[in-house]
């Protein structure tokens, strides 16, 4: 999953939240980094969603609609578009508008500053600039944003040509997303039940 599903997993403690943020950005054993715990728990989340549902039979099912040589990099592919999915039908897993949860998660950022690396810092200024995550919405942007993500890999990718084979599978990623996501959901509020209390 991608940073909104990772922000709205952690649900509404904003030190969960800012955790499940940094996931993509903390590497390495957690204990050592210098944040507060419930950051770190934030964070153990994070990794916890993304080894659910990398093993889900639901995500592997998706991988396999994907054609070479689109299938090597599925992961990146049906994390961006499962975000896209949830941004689009976000009314159906928030009670806050999109506009307002997304502007929230980058308030947040910005208030907790001195916590972030470098390269969040980077990607903050990113989500500003493209009103992200909620501009996940638009096709567009989403093909924008692999293309980006495509250029900073370092092995040559098709990533930035893989919209059109994301839109052409689009309701059966759908129905994917759709069977997945309130398990995952699931997941995440037991994991916080029992790990980070």
């Amino acid at each position: 999953m991608n940073h909104l599903a990772h922000a709205l997993l952690a649900g509404d403690e904003e030190a969960l939240r800012l955790g499940g943020m940094l996931g993509d950005f903390v590497h390495g054993p957690v204990n050592a980094a210098p944040l507060p715990p419930r950051v770190i728990a934030g964070i153990r989340l994070h990794r916890a969603i993304d080894v659910y549902t990398d093993a889900h039979p639901e995500v592997l099912a998706a991988r396999t609609l994907l054609p070479a040589p689109y299938r090597r990099y599925a992961g990146i592919l049906l994390d961006m578009w499962f975000d896209h999915c949830l941004a689009r039908d976000f009314p159906q897993w928030s009670a806050q508008p999109l506009a307002e949860y997304s502007a929230a998660l980058r308030a947040l950022l910005w208030r907790q500053d001195a916590l972030l690396p470098p390269a969040l810092r980077r990607f903050r200024g990113y989500m500003e600039t493209h009103g992200l995550p909620a501009a996940y919405t638009d096709d567009a942007m989403l093909g924008v944003a692999l293309g980006g993500i495509g250029q900073r890999l370092r092995r040559a990718n098709p990533l930035a040509s893989a919209l059109p084979v994301l839109q052409q599978r689009e309701a059966q990623l759908q129905q994917r997303f759709e069977a997945f996501f309130p398990e995952l959901r699931e997941f995440a509020r037991e994991w916080v039940g029992t790990h980070a209390q």
